[in-house]
């Protein structure tokens, strides 16, 4: 299975999606931290992660398939949501605890 079916099939299979550097445990940079802490406050509870400095396969062609250049990069039901600021922008209009409760419901 090549990288990009590998990343498709992540993103496709859960609801909620987080590709990080780090854990939400130990994020390894300040936007994927700020990412955790706006989904956390957003109601998510329970989603996949996928720390992409261990993955240098997925790190180099995740901005290929989403068409994004940087991280974290959140999916929600298979569409890319988009990194730190837009997220963040999303907790602060109300936005992102309503695409959470439906992703979770879903």
């Amino acid at each position: 299975m090549s990288v990009i079916d590998r990343i498709k099939e992540t993103v496709e299979s859960k609801p909620i999606v987080l590709f990080m550097k780090g854990t939400p445990q130990f994020p390894m940079c300040g936007f994927s931290s700020r990412t955790v802490q706006a989904l956390k406050a957003a109601g998510v509870e329970n989603m996949a992660t996928v720390n992409v400095l261990e993955d240098p396969e997925v790190r180099a062609n995740l901005p290929r398939f989403s068409n994004w250049p940087t991280f974290p990069q959140l999916f929600i039901k298979g569409e890319l949501i988009g990194g730190c600021d837009i997220v963040t922008e999303l907790y602060e209009s109300g936005e992102l605890t309503r695409l959470v409760a439906e992703a979770q419901s879903a």
